[in-house]
């Protein structure tokens, strides 16, 4: 009699999980049909998911961001640069070099992940991410520098299939955690990965009883962070064997709802055949770049994306700047500490804060005020320079904390609206395009940073917005045009689409 209720009931959960998800049936072997099993039991909602999430996503953002503290050191050791103030301009072109290479290859890693599943485009990024940041470590011109940085980008799609992912793993009102912790690992990763490089980078200058003199960290000095993050990556990849694949591996059928009306419940267990076919159309694909919602809401990415691709770079470099050139005099070391605090704060922020103010005022709400809030702290950075001491340290690291808080809500956001506008057979495709346009952008950022900082720093007496003032200033330019695509008629938010 118990045997009997159990196969009731795993009748009537097959029978739910259909209906949910539009599928023609519900395949024991099949990967999605299991997440989709686990998400209508309500247990979706596990530590598990949410460490994988995080793992994943620092192994693409830690290379990105780890070299921002050591690399106006890094070109300046390459004796590429004729003068100091050109240092900044080729440290913005090793920066774009990985971007560039993404831009070319996302759409590719999005189509192949809606094809064949996120989980094997996962993994290969990861495997990119252990040889080639590797050997950026091991760089010892500027030229193979930017190349071992381009195939990095362009070998790593990982990033946007693992945004398709982040949402597919939860139900629709968990997906906001989901996205978060996939921000709060991009942000903590683009904060923990300068940490890293500033206090691991030159071991044999800071640490010389630990590294000695004439030793491979000496031939290599900037060797250290790559390596570390790359042992980091390999333990990753082979946790990745268990991670679950969202993607379902059997065609994805809809019912015309008026003519299914009137089918019993044993017909849409067994798929029905003959008459019923004429009820049923297989799912054909949208035009994604006729996706209003899915557009919009990309190119508003894209232009937050500049901005903190931009501000990234100029910060580490600004704060290693000489006195006199407006910058900080920190060395290393300091970014490290800085940006420490920061990643505490993200971590914070992102778990047990973000979720519960994007319910109250929305994905869009909460960007629009973020985004306010944002220009007259970017613009306080040059009247901070100024001071020294204990306040300088206080109040940067203030504004640091408070800067990337602002910035990874508006990202998250977007992360949001951009996998709320298509459904899940496109979603790769989808999370492609945003990263390829995204990509561009960001190319754009640290050689764009990089070059407008140089240029600053060679006006420090021009009697308009001298020196950094107008580095700042123009990066508050880019915000606030931001802020201005966040309303509406431009942004739009298409409702009613399934989630998996």
């Amino acid at each position: 009699m118990e045997e009997h209720h159990n196969e009731d009931d795993s009748k009537r959960e097959g029978l739910l999980l259909k209906k949910e998800n539009n599928y023609n049936c519900y395949d024991e072997n099949c990967p999605g049909c299991k997440v989709e099993r686990a998400k209508q039991m309500k247990t979706d909602m596990s530590i598990r998911n949410l460490f994988n999430i995080w793992l994943v996503v620092l192994c693409s953002s830690l290379p990105i961001s780890s070299l921002f503290p050591y690399l106006y050191f890094m070109v300046s050791d390459f004796h590429i640069a004729k003068r100091e103030e050109d240092i900044s301009g080729y440290a913005g072109y090793v920066g774009s070099a990985f971007m560039f290479g993404r831009a070319l290859t996302s759409i590719l890693w999005g189509i192949i992940a809606d094809r064949f599943g996120r989980k094997p485009v996962i993994i290969i990024g990861i495997i990119a991410v252990i040889i080639f940041n590797t050997l950026f470590g091991l760089s010892t011109s500027f030229w193979m520098a930017v190349t071992t940085r381009f195939f990095l980008g362009s070998l790593n799609g990982l990033l946007g299939p693992m945004k398709a992912y982040s949402s597919e793993i939860f139900r629709e009102e968990n997906q906001a955690l989901g996205l978060s912790t996939f921000s709060a690992a991009w942000g903590i990763g683009l904060v923990i990965g300068p940490a890293l490089g500033g206090y691991l980078a030159q071991p044999v200058v800071k640490y010389p009883n630990v590294f000695p003199k004439n030793s491979i960290w000496d031939k290599f000095p900037y060797f250290l962070p790559s390596l570390i993050i790359s042992i980091f990556s390999f333990v990753v990849l082979i946790l990745c064997i268990w991670l679950p694949e969202t993607l379902h591996n059997h065609p994805r059928i809809h019912r015309d709802e008026s003519a299914a009306g009137g089918h019993d419940d044993d017909s849409l267990e067994t798929g029905g055949t003959g008459s019923d076919d004429k009820d049923k159309t297989i799912q054909k694909d949208e035009n994604l770049f006729l996706n209003w919602p899915l557009m919009s809401s990309i190119i508003v990415y894209c232009v937050f994306s500049l901005h903190d691709m931009a501000y990234q770079e100029v910060f580490s470099l600004w704060a290693v700047s000489p006195r006199r050139l407006g910058g900080l005099n920190f060395t290393t070391d300091n970014v490290g500490d800085v940006l420490s605090v920061t990643g505490t704060g993200l971590i914070i922020y992102q778990l047990f804060l973000y979720p519960k103010l994007e319910k109250a005022f929305g994905p869009i709400g909460l960007a629009r005020i973020a985004g306010v809030v944002s220009i007259p702290l970017l613009q306080s950075y040059p009247f901070i320079a100024m001071l020294s001491g204990f306040t300088l340290y206080l109040l940067i690291n203030i504004a640091s904390v408070s800067k990337n808080l602002l910035q990874v809500s508006i990202i998250t956001g977007m992360f949001l609206l951009q996998n709320r506008a298509v459904e899940q057979h496109q979603r790769g495709a989808a999370n492609g395009i945003a990263m390829t346009a995204m990509s561009i952008f960001k190319t754009i950022g640290p050689a764009g940073g990089g070059a407008i900082l140089a240029w600053s720093q060679k006006r420090m007496d021009a009697s308009f917005l001298p020196g950094v003032h107008m580095l700042f200033f123009i990066l508050n330019i880019v915000m606030g045009l931001g802020v201005l695509l966040l309303f509406t008629p431009f942004l739009t938010i298409r409702k009613n689409i399934p989630t998996s």
